[in-house]
Parts: C-alpha cells; structure tokens; sequence
C-alpha cells in the first residue's frame, strides 16, 4: 500500500485497527511512534548497487489503555511528515514489535489494515551460483505414453 492509498482510506474510518496475517489485532491502545523515510542503499551479491526508498510508521504497544488514535490524528502525523520530511508517496513499511521487531508490508482489507508478512529474496540470481530449483513430479503424473518410455515387450530395453 502507498501513503495516497493510506490518505484516502483514513477519512472514511471511525477506528484504525491493525491486524495480523493471522488474524490477531494489535492492541487497540497502540501509539503510531513514527512516520519517516527509510532508504536503503546496498550491493546484492552480484554486484549490483541498489537504493530502496521506503515510508516507515513504527507501531508501538504502550501500557497506556486509554489511549486511542484515531483516523484524523494518524492522517495529520501523514501530512506533518510530509511537509516537514519531505516525504514522498511511497510504499508503506510497517515495524511492529512481536517476539522481535518485524517488518510489514501494508494491506487494507476493507475494514481492517492487515501487516503483512515480508520474504528475503536474492536480487541477482543469475550471478550469485545459486542453481534454480528443480521441478518436484510425482511419478503417478508422468505419462504411461510408449513412446516417451519403454514399454514392456517393446524392445527398447
């Protein structure tokens, strides 16, 4: 999800809610910590120079209960960023503490925004020497046609 989609959807919400993949909710008295740019300049093991520009909101469970944020504030955090970080329409990371400090991508199921789960991946495939993976087939999928295998009494064999 971008920060425009984030900017068009909160007006239209009464409560923001949180969820995870696995449909536990992050606590309702939640503080938005922080709203920035996150840019991450790195080599992959090819040797490729890469520059990934993300927007981060820091999602932190305070023992604070009463608190709620509500729709307006986080969108009034949004544009106070904007304007004072310069912050661009990008993607939207989410940190949120778990066991560990995890990293979200950002969904909106009509209801609810959904932290959804990332993957490491390796960007240079074709330089790193990792082989691709092998197709997995079960030997009931592959054809009893004679003519792609023996045939008893064939004289292939």
């Amino acid at each position: 999800m971008k920060l425009s989609e984030i900017k068009e959807i909160l007006p239209a919400l009464e409560n923001i809610e949180f969820q995870l993949e696995d449909g536990t909710f992050v606590p309702e008295h939640f503080h938005v910590t922080e709203v920035g740019s996150v840019i991450k300049h790195f080599i992959d093991c090819g040797g490729t120079i890469r520059k990934e520009k993300k927007v981060n909101f820091q999602l932190w469970n305070a023992n604070d209960f009463e608190h709620r944020l509500k729709p307006t504030k986080l969108l009034n955090i949004i544009r106070l960023s904007e304007d004072k970080l310069g912050l661009e329409d990008g993607e939207i990371e989410v940190e949120y503490q778990n066991t560990t400090i995890g990293k979200y991508n950002l969904e909106f199921n009509g209801q609810n925004f959904v932290l959804t789960s990332t993957t490491t991946a390796c960007l240079a495939q074709d330089a790193c020497g990792i082989p691709a993976e092998k197709q997995k087939i079960s030997l009931s999928e592959l054809s009893s046609d004679s003519s792609s295998c023996c045939a008893p009494n064939s004289g292939c064999c």
